[in-house]
């Protein structure tokens, strides 16, 4: 159950509460019986009198109470005390459990409102070390993003450090929590499940409900990274392979690794490199008009022209519409750039 510390510290403390109750009445009942008794009854049977009666088994006195009031009445107190502290642990026992439930309720009802808010943002469907990446980068560059996993156990594990991100528990190969996901508003979707064709099946479910959104798939089995594409994935990327190349580079090139490793670490700057369409209305002009070099950070890399690259453009370099500017900058002046553009 998804529970808070407030929730826990307030129930334990109810329950050292009723502890010390139950264990003042018991102690208290087998003192009175005892003297009531005039000590003639050991003090086992003294206590098993104040069980019987607090518990109302009902099991007939074990201390004779016939003619004396005082015994009687102390047996009503008793009685009314005890049954009351036990009512009262036995309450607080089934709202720990229910409250938990509810709080659990509550807080799936929180996550489907704040999913209903998102637009162009990203899914992740699946919660493991994979999806805990994607979800660091997302965050580190501030795009929006859902994430939906069917385990329950998964989700309470990435409540604490991502508390104010949306969180879904449900099945992402069904429509329902693709729909509730916001799969409809959605920029791009990510399938990284540890099973390739659950991957397979949320790409396929994705694409029948948003035809548009982008959708990038985890698949461990190279030979099954066909059947993926066809079933709608847009790109289909292998840990196993691209760990590999990872592993060659830092034996090749580490001084490179590690200036791409300390740019991803960086937390000043958060620099990424970046990608963003040419508008018509900027295009037919040359670099040096766009004023990239204002902005502190954004380092022209490429521009990809129909596939094709073209590294390092001049100042004299025409853009035309539908290039892709590739760059490396920080979110906030990304964010400034997509302003400038779309005005």
């Amino acid at each position: 159950m998804i529970m808070d510390d407030n929730i826990y510290e307030e129930m334990h403390k109810k329950f050292i509460f009723a502890g010390i109750a139950v264990l003042l009445i018991l102690t208290i009942g087998t003192i009175g019986y005892w003297y009531l008794g005039e000590k003639q009854d050991s003090l086992l049977d003294c206590f098993y009198m104040v069980v019987i009666t607090i518990s109302t088994v009902g099991f007939g006195e074990v201390i004779d109470l016939s003619g004396n009031p005082a015994g009687r009445i102390f047996t009503i107190f008793i009685a009314i005390s005890g049954i009351g502290v036990l009512f009262y642990t036995m309450t607080n026992m089934t709202a720990f459990v229910v409250e938990g439930e509810l709080k659990n309720l509550f807080w799936r009802k929180k996550m489907g409102k704040m999913a209903k808010k998102c637009s162009n943002h990203y899914i992740i469907c699946g919660a493991g070390n994979v999806g805990v990446h994607i979800m660091r980068e997302l965050l580190a560059t501030d795009n929006p993003f859902v994430t939906v996993d069917i385990s329950r156990g998964a989700i309470e594990c990435l409540a604490g450090d991502f508390a104010e991100q949306v969180l879904l528990q449900g099945d992402a190969t069904d429509n329902s929590s693709l729909l509730e996901a916001g799969i409809e508003r959605a920029k791009g979707l990510f399938a990284v499940t540890g099973d390739d064709y659950l991957n397979l099946v949320i790409c396929l479910t994705a694409k029948q409900l948003n035809p548009s959104v982008k959708v990038v798939a985890r698949c461990d089995d190279a030979k099954n990274a066909e059947k993926i594409e066809k079933a709608g994935a847009d790109s289909v990327v292998s840990p196993n392979f691209i760990g590999g190349l990872r592993m060659a580079s830092v034996m090749i090139r580490p001084t490179v690794v590690s200036f791409l490793d300390y740019m991803l670490r960086d937390k000043d700057k958060n620099l990424r490199i970046e990608e963003m369409p040419m508008p018509e209305s900027f295009a037919e002009k040359p670099v040096s008009e766009l004023n990239l070099r204002k902005f502190a950070t954004v380092l022209l890399l490429a521009v990809n022209r129909q596939e094709e690259i073209i590294y390092n453009p001049s100042e004299e370099f025409i853009v035309r519409p539908g290039d892709v500017l590739m760059f490396m900058c920080c979110p906030e002046e990304k964010r400034k750039l997509e302003e400038i553009f779309s005005s």
